[in-house]
């Protein structure tokens, strides 16, 4: 069995770096507003993934939910305290303009199969790829430094690869069957001083999201309540968000929750099955983690599990980071207004590399 270990924050950067030069399998992360990190390290290579979230560790899982959701097991389940650095100023950049026409084609094509009645909405991506001279270590101090409201973390395995990111959107937070979630949709550039002025597209997006997550866990639910949508901040965006929570049926397993709510409509689309399929046929690369979920299975305690959405990430590779954006996508969507988003939504990864 696990426990809970404390330690200097040094010794856990060591342990990292440890464990990227052996290539063995860690989570490292911090929650929402929280003075601590934590780190979740396997002693093994193996990839070992979990069978029915009942298992404790650390969760990594894909977008495509055929696929299996990767778990580290807590060999060593360490904890420090961190004190934020500054954060860094953000410098001034040419955002690149190419994928611009493949991208506006790609919403194209998104729109037209919304008019045919097949889709409600669909989110559409692209992946980008930038050369980077920090360590992993370095790119996830300056996630925690620059975004503290977000969930930030680190993890590598050697059959999967490295990735780090600083997401503001819960999957699903569970304990003794009192159930939180989150219906998030809708962007808009943060300006000094002013309040975000939103417009009808948007606003129905956020409200079809919240609608579709309440359908979806009527079924597990003996309460269920989702409040009015308010604009939240995340770096330098705004977001409309809607708290959702209530208390689980008895008889209802976590792996069902997660299964109804993955992949959310603010990731995937509406329906999600139409939506994926469209996904898989038209974004021109491989979402793999991208906008799937990570986080804790059972660690602090028994019976609690906190789960994020896999958005604001990156990819690690050598000296490339390979950053993924996107939009949602409705019929009352400008093509151009669309990739202006992914353009802002890039600037919350480009400014920590």
């Amino acid at each position: 069995m696990h426990y809970l270990e404390n330690k200097e924050i040094d010794t856990i950067w060591s342990k990292v770096g440890e464990s990227l030069e052996k290539g063995l399998p860690f989570a490292l992360y911090r929650k929402p507003y929280a003075p601590q990190i934590y780190g979740v390290f396997q002693s093994s290579k193996d990839l070992k993934v979990t069978k029915d979230f009942t298992e404790s560790g650390f969760v990594f899982a894909p977008f495509d939910k055929t696929d299996k959701a990767i778990l580290v097991q807590p060999d060593a389940f360490w904890t420090a305290e961190y004190i934020p650095g500054k954060s860094q100023n953000t410098a001034s950049f040419n955002l690149d303009e190419s994928g611009k026409e493949a991208h506006l084609q790609l919403v194209k094509r998104g729109i037209a199969e919304i008019k045919k009645g097949r889709l409600q909405k669909v989110v559409l991506s692209r992946k980008m790829e930038v050369p980077i001279s920090q360590s992993p270590i370095g790119i996830f101090k300056t996630l925690l430094n620059t975004y503290p409201s977000a969930f930030g973390y680190l993890f590598h395995h050697p059959e999967i690869g490295t990735w780090c990111g600083a997401t503001p959107e819960t999957l699903v937070k569970v304990q003794n069957r009192q159930l939180r979630t989150m219906s998030l949709a809708a962007t808009l550039p943060h300006i000094e001083t002013e309040e975000p002025q939103w417009g009808e597209k948007e606003i129905q997006e956020q409200q079809m999201v919240s609608e579709y997550i309440g359908d979806k866990l009527a079924h597990a639910m003996e309460v269920l309540e989702i409040d009015e949508a308010e604009s939240v901040r995340a770096g330098n965006l705004w977001h409309l968000r809607s708290e959702v929570r209530g208390t689980m049926l008895p008889n209802i397993k976590v792996r069902e929750v997660i299964k109804a709510l993955h992949p959310t409509p603010a990731v995937c689309g509406i329906p999600t099955g139409e939506a994926q399929l469209f996904i898989a046929s038209n974004e021109n690369y491989e979402r793999t983690y991208y906008t799937g979920f990570l986080g804790e299975l059972n660690l602090a305690q028994e019976g609690e599990t906190a789960l994020f959405v896999n958005l604001r990430c990156m990819e690690l590779k050598d000296d490339r980071a390979f950053i993924f954006v996107g939009g949602g996508i409705t019929e009352a969507s400008d093509p151009e207004s669309e990739w202006v988003e992914t353009q802002n939504k890039s600037k919350t990864m480009l400014d920590v590399l």
